[in-house]
This record gives structure tokens, sequence and C-alpha cells, in this order.
């Protein structure tokens, strides 16, 4: 396939393999395995500059780039920029023939220069990702990845769809498993189960913190398994999820996170199933804090504060700094009438997770019920602020952990 045909994220995803999976050193994709996203459809940030040579130049490196004589056009649009250092589109075709070149270093300079005179475009935020990533500067890469996702790449689903892949997959890196499965959820909404997107989900199902590069071979069918299942249940596929993720429960009984993942699938219609996979996932990890949290948030639900504060404390002594226990605990506490002490914990969670919409709406309820009127105002103020940027940031309702991630 050539790079002109891959022009949707289905192809241009499973052209991509230099960006789409970590290389190993040494190794060098071919350019003609790049998706249409090296040449993307995304008009350059407009700026003027005139004159007879630059027009010129600017001729024959249109013709080079049209052509896919990428060196020459990299020299040309080097000669463009020379005499109009601030010519924005000279900087952006510069940088993507370096993309479509694997040339990660100057294609990360470039962009960084586009960024600079374009700070609104979020294309190019895209292509610095990009090329951070395969730099494996992985903590800038998933910055700009995420601010080209707040800016929009525009009307270019091949590099909107890698960009995201690629933040997904960095979520799970840094251990932002329910992030990572929301944002590949979107890939589910969109039907697309590309192979990548099953392989991504699977490992953050499994709260493996690792990019699939790094995934050992031996663990792949059970990665898969889980993705399969984790895909069905974010097209809601009832009863398809379900036997998947029974099937990976009796073929993996004994792996860290299986039951976890499967009690989480059922937590929304087999309760009673959910809370005996999550304490069959603490036999195997007695110290899982997400089992914990979980079973302390169905209680919770089920009206037995009593019995959630029991979980919810063993929480926090297992994840002190994990918000979602500080939320569970204050709210048990707080059912159980110890007003002080819930207020104790949310304000610890806050201090931990101050963008979260769930602990000020917890914490408002808390204040209401002390006599601190004003702050119980101020929390539900802040709550419906940053509940609404959620649902504004979110897509879909793929979220393993439903109960715990906000």
């Amino acid at each position: 396939m050539s790079p002109r045909s891959c022009v949707t994220w289905l192809f241009a995803l499973a052209c991509v393999t230099s960006i789409a999976a970590a290389q190993t050193p040494g190794t060098q994709t071919p350019a003609a395995n790049k998706p249409a996203a090296a040449k993307p459809q995304a008009r350059p940030p407009a700026s003027a500059a005139t004159g007879p040579e630059f027009e010129r130049l600017i001729k024959q490196a249109t013709e080079a780039r049209q052509a896919e004589r990428w060196e020459e056009a990299i020299g040309l649009y080097g000669k463009v920029i020379k005499l109009a250092p601030d010519y924005v589109e000279g900087h952006w075709y510069q940088g993507t023939a370096y993309y479509t070149l694997d040339r990660h270093l100057p294609c990360r300079d470039t962009f960084r220069r586009v960024v600079r005179l374009a700070p609104k475009n979020g294309a190019a935020y895209a292509f610095l990702g990009l090329c951070e990533f395969g730099l494996k500067d992985y903590d800038r890469s998933l910055q700009h990845l995420l601010q080209s996702r707040e800016l929009g790449v525009g009307d270019v689903p091949d590099l909107a769809g890698i960009a995201r892949y690629h933040t997904a997959i960095q979520m799970t890196r840094i251990e932002q498993y329910e992030q990572a499965l929301q944002t590949l959820g979107e890939f589910a909404n969109e039907g697309n189960d590309n192979p990548r997107v099953t392989e991504a989900m699977g490992i953050a199902t499994l709260r493996m913190p690792l990019l699939p590069a790094e995934l050992p071979a031996e663990r792949r069918e059970m990665v898969l398994m889980a993705g399969r299942a984790s895909y069905m249940m974010a097209t809601r596929n009832t009863a398809g999820a379900d036997a998947a993720f029974g099937l990976l429960a009796t073929r993996y009984p004994d792996s860290p996170h299986v039951h976890y993942a499967y009690g989480v699938f059922l937590l929304q219609e087999q309760a009673d199933k959910a809370l005996a996979e999550f304490k069959r996932e603490l036999e195997l990890q007695p110290s899982h804090p997400w089992s914990l949290m979980q079973i302390a948030y169905e209680y919770l639900k089920r009206g037995d504060a009593a019995t959630a504060l029991t979980w919810a404390k063993q929480a926090v002594s297992m994840a002190p700094n994990a918000f979602p226990a500080r939320k569970a605990l204050g709210q048990a506490l707080l059912e159980t009438g110890d007003i002080e002490g819930a207020i104790r914990e949310l304000q610890a969670g806050l201090k931990i997770a101050p963008d979260s919409p769930g602990l000020h709406f917890t914490i408002a309820r808390a204040y209401q019920r002390a006599g601190r009127l004003d702050d119980a105002e101020k929390a539900r103020n802040e709550f419906t602020r940053l509940d609404r940027l959620s649902r504004t940031q979110r897509s879909g309702a793929q979220s393993v952990g439903g109960h715990i991630d906000r």
C-alpha cells in the first residue's frame, strides 16, 4: 500500500510502524510505509512573504514535496526560511518531510519553531508530540499530544487517530489506565477494531505500565484477549464482553488484574459477581488498592456505609496518594456521621487531585452538614465548573473503574 492510499486511520495506523510503536535502537522504517499524515491535508498556519527569489524557491520546494523527493524538499524549504524566517508554511513542510523520513530530532526542532509561530495550531502540536515520541521524550510527547487534542487537528482523521493512539499508550505507560481506556474507547465508538487498538486496550485493561513495543511475547495472547473483551465492553456488546472476560478469567486465573477487570465489567449488572471477582483479585494481590476501592464504592452504592468504611480504610492504607481512595473514605465517614473526619479525608484528596469533580461534590455535602455554608457554595460552584469541563473533554462512556476515576 502506498502512502497516498493510506487515507484513513484504520490503514494509517497499520502503515506506521515507527510511530505506532517505539523502535529498538538502530531500526529504521522505510519512508514508503509512511501514511498520508506525513503530508497532512490540514493547511499549515498562514503567513506572508514575497519576492521573486522566494517565489522561485517555493515553486521548486513544492514540486519536490509533491514528488516525494523529501531530502530535496528539506533543503529547498531550508533556503526558503532563510529568506523568510517567519514563513510558517516553510517550517511546516520541512518538518513533515523530516517526519516522513523518521528524522525525529530535526522534525522536533522544526515543529518547535512552528508552534512558536502558530501557538494555536493543534496539528503542529500533534507532529511535535509524535516526533518527541520517536525520540523517547515521553513526558513532553504526552504534554504536546494532549495539547493537540485540546486545540484540535482539523479535518485530518489519520493524524488525529495517530495522535490519539499515542496519547493513550503513553497514559498507560504512566499508569493512567482509566484515562487510557477512555481515550481508546473513542476508536471503539467509531467502530475501529484495528489490532493495535485492541492490543493497547488489553495492556491498559491489565494495568501494565508498558508501551506496546515493550510487551513480552509470552503475554501477548492474554493481552489481546483482554483487549477484545474491553473493546466489546466499550461498544456495549454486553453478551460478548461477558463471555470474553469469563474466558480470560478461566484461562488466566492467576494473572494479576484479570479478576479486577472482569469485576469492573460485572459491576453494572451483576454486582454480587463483581464483588466476588474483586475479592478473588485480593486473594492473589492482598494489597490491590483498586479492588479495595471498588468494593468500598459498591457498598456505598448499596447504602451500607459501615461496611464500605472498612474497605475504604484498607484502600487508603494501601494507596494513601490515590485520590479515589480518599474520596471513598471521606464519603464513608460522612455517611457514618464522622463529618470532621470526612472533611479531612476529602481535603487530603483535593490536595492530590484538585480537578476532581466528584471530590468537590462530596466535600460540598460535608461542608453543608458541618454548617460551613460559604465553603459548601464554593465547592458546589467548583464542581459545576469541573463537571462541565470533564463532560466536554470526555468521549463515550468507556471507563474501567467507572465509580472511582473522577
